[in-house]
């Protein structure tokens, strides 16, 4: 592409186009009056990120000396990195931002987040929200939460030691954590056993989001009531399947009686060991006319899980969901197990209530929302309640059918509206006596800090990758847009890194559209929407927003995506070579000459290299063939022909030409 012509496009001289690509990594000297194609789609992308960012800056607000000095005080090496709190003010931010307040707000609100200007954000939202504005969010060094310390260590502190001589103990529900293989038929089983039909309403009946339900089974003449969690069996949901484990006391491991012990199989086995839990393993589709159950009992046995009938330990149950047999045998056992884990299974219920946050997604209708299992006290509606980070007052409680109720007490899952903000899954919630108390709390945090997160990504590793592929992503829930970052950015090889450019819960918007554009980048959702803004200016910039419903769907088309951005690899293949015998004519870089095939075949149209005396003197490529002076496509060995070589090497009688072609090879880094 000629300079010119670029700086058309972009809508300056060529003089200042020259003066600012070495800026932009472009140094093509004063003098060049042509880019190569590849480079100037480059230099476009990189001017309109530039632009951007120097529009960004001409609404900054002006710094007081006070600021001043702040930062200087937090400068940190990389000036486009921003430490923050693990909670942090919309004021703070916007003076972090340098960004007026009005317009902090303002992205918040896009972004589904309503805050006032002494409202406290959560440092995952803090991030999105710096990500946008183009900077790399780190949290500040010091103090802050101690990694080491597991969910169970922190929520037995939490509940402290249990008297069981206390007379207000209450045995809670067992909660059983359903694990397995992707369609291994998790979701069917708790279908089954409670007589509805949730799997219908996910998408390609596999389950992507931790859901929480109830079911009441009579033992003895005696109610009892099980907590079951349901757990995506997709390879990208491995942290939620391990959260489930933490907050479990029991683990049913599903295997299909038709397949085999699967790699989902062995990370949902970890996850149960790590967490110590008694488990059940559940034969499932043994209806199925290739079922074999023996075949899933000899794959536990060849990972040391030998089971009770071939002398192991590890309890089976044949079931089939879909036939609803076996199901009250799993009950049973369930019941049984946990009858075995009693003591584990007592708590105290009259004292505020402790949970554990499940799910947490941003709601059209309620606003921020949580779904919480509740371990020990009563929630009850109005209550004010603090995750650590995140606060709020109860507005409204419903159970796992979506019924309003006033209260909900141990082993109950329970969904919440009334937050600030949406907390981060696995966070413990507490119930607190007032607001002045969540204030308190607040501040203390805020005071204390938190150590600063690692950055993975060096410069070193940016020289190794030959491509980008920049990702702008949208999620429903939190759990969701963890699952599918991690699934994305795994999917980065040595050719091509996936880079996560922007963020965010909710409904693709404008402002999604425009950073995608920007950067070049796909612009995709899951399990949401696009706004109609996005819409229109993704039309008019020619941009194709996705959306997906099931995530190995997304996952294999961005694999399809990266397989289109490998360079293909040019191989040679030797055709033949020729001895020149007579020159007769030459004009310009044209070449007429004679000469003999003494080697393979030589093709009209092909490349040549000029030998003489064993030394390579340049290249050059036939143009025309011709045999008894007639044209050819091809001459063979001992072939005597006439040829026009297009080079401008000056041929002499007795050098060799040899002759070869270019081919192409298509290489996929995915098999899809």
């Amino acid at each position: 592409m000629n300079i010119s012509e670029l700086a058309r496009r972009l809508k300056i001289t060529t003089n200042e186009l020259k003066e600012k690509l070495p800026s932009l990594g472009f140094d093509i000297g004063l003098k060049a009056i042509q880019i190569p194609d590849e480079q100037a789609e480059k230099a476009m992308v990189k001017w309109r990120e530039m632009e951007t960012l120097e529009k960004l800056r001409a609404k900054f607000t002006a710094k007081s000396e006070a600021q001043q000095t702040q930062e200087q005080e937090e400068k940190i090496e990389d000036k486009n990195i921003i430490n923050l709190s693990k909670i942090i003010t919309v004021s703070r931010l916007a003076e972090q931002l340098k960004i007026s307040v009005v317009k902090l707000i303002h992205e918040l609100i896009k972004n589904g987040v309503m805050a006032s200007i002494n409202d406290n954000l959560d440092f995952e939202i803090a991030a999105i929200v710096v990500e946008h504005f183009g900077y790399q969010a780190v949290l500040k060094e010091g103090g802050g939460e101690d990694k080491s310390i597991s969910h169970k260590e922190k929520l037995e502190s939490l509940l402290g030691v249990i008297d069981k001589d206390n007379k207000n103990l209450f045995l809670r529900p067992p909660v059983v954590v359903v694990l397995g293989h992707v369609d291994h038929g998790k979701t069917s089983l708790l279908d089954a056993i409670r007589e509805t039909n949730v799997a219908a309403k996910e998408a390609g009946a596999i389950t992507q989001h931790i859901g929480a339900y109830q079911v009441s089974i009579k033992v003895k003449n005696e109610e009892r009531l099980i907590t079951f969690i349901d757990t995506p069996g997709h390879a990208a949901f491995n942290e939620m399947r391990s959260r489930g484990g933490q907050i479990a006391d029991i683990a049913v491991l599903v295997i299909a009686a038709d397949d085999k012990v699967q790699p989902q199989t062995i990370e949902s086995i970890k996850v149960i060991q790590e967490a110590g839990l008694p488990f059940i393993v559940a034969i499932n589709k043994i209806d199925k006319p290739d079922a074999d159950i023996d075949r899933v009992k000899k794959g536990l046995a060849e990972i040391n899980l030998a089971p009770e009938d071939w002398g192991g330990k590890t309890i089976c149950v044949p079931v089939s969901a879909r036939a609803k047999q076996g199901i009250n045998d799993l009950l049973e056992m369930i019941v049984l197990v946990s009858d075995m884990e009693k003591d584990k299974l007592m708590c105290e219920i009259n004292r505020p209530a402790v949970g554990t946050v499940i799910e947490s997604h941003l709601d059209k209708g309620e606003g921020r929302v949580a779904t919480i299992l509740i371990q020990a006290g009563i929630l009850h509606n109005h209550d004010y309640v603090f995750f650590n980070r995140v606060y709020g007052r109860v507005r409204t409680m419903k159970n796992h059918q979506g019924e309003l109720i006033e209260s909900a007490g141990p082993g109950a899952p329970v969904q919440i509206s009334g937050l600030k903000s949406v907390p981060v899954v696995g966070e413990i919630m507490e119930v607190v006596n007032n607001s002045k108390e969540i204030k308190t709390r607040s501040k203390l945090l805020e005071r204390q800090g938190y150590k600063r997160m690692s950055i993975d990504e060096t410069s070193a590793d940016k020289e190794k990758q030959e491509a980008v592929f920049n990702v702008v992503i949208r999620a429903d829930v939190l759990g969701s847009l963890e699952a599918v970052v991690k699934a994305l950015t795994d999917l980065s090889t040595p050719e091509i890194k996936i880079e996560i450019v922007k963020r965010g819960l909710g409904d693709i918007n404008e402002s999604d559209a425009e950073r995608a554009n920007v950067s070049n980048a796909w612009l995709v959702g899951f399990n949401v929407g696009i706004s109609s803004a996005a819409a229109k200016l993704a039309d008019t910039v020619d941009l194709t927003p996705k959306t997906f419903k099931v995530i190995y769907e997304l996952i294999d088309e961005v694999k399809a995506e990266m397989n289109k951005l490998v360079k293909p690899e040019i191989k040679e293949v030797y055709l033949g070579k020729i001895e020149v015998l007579a020159l007769f004519k030459k004009g310009g870089n044209q070449i007429i000459l004679g000469g003999r095939v003494i080697e393979g075949e030589v093709e009209k149209g092909v490349k040549v290299r000029i030998w003489r005396q064993g030394q390579l003197m340049g290249e050059g490529r036939l143009v025309q063939l011709q045999v008894n002076k007639l044209d050819v496509q091809n001459a063979r060995a001992g072939c005597e022909c006439g040829m026009r070589i297009d080079s401008r090497v000056s041929l002499e009688i007795g050098d060799q030409l040899e002759f070869y072609r270019e081919e192409k090879i298509i290489k996929k880094i995915f098999e899809i």
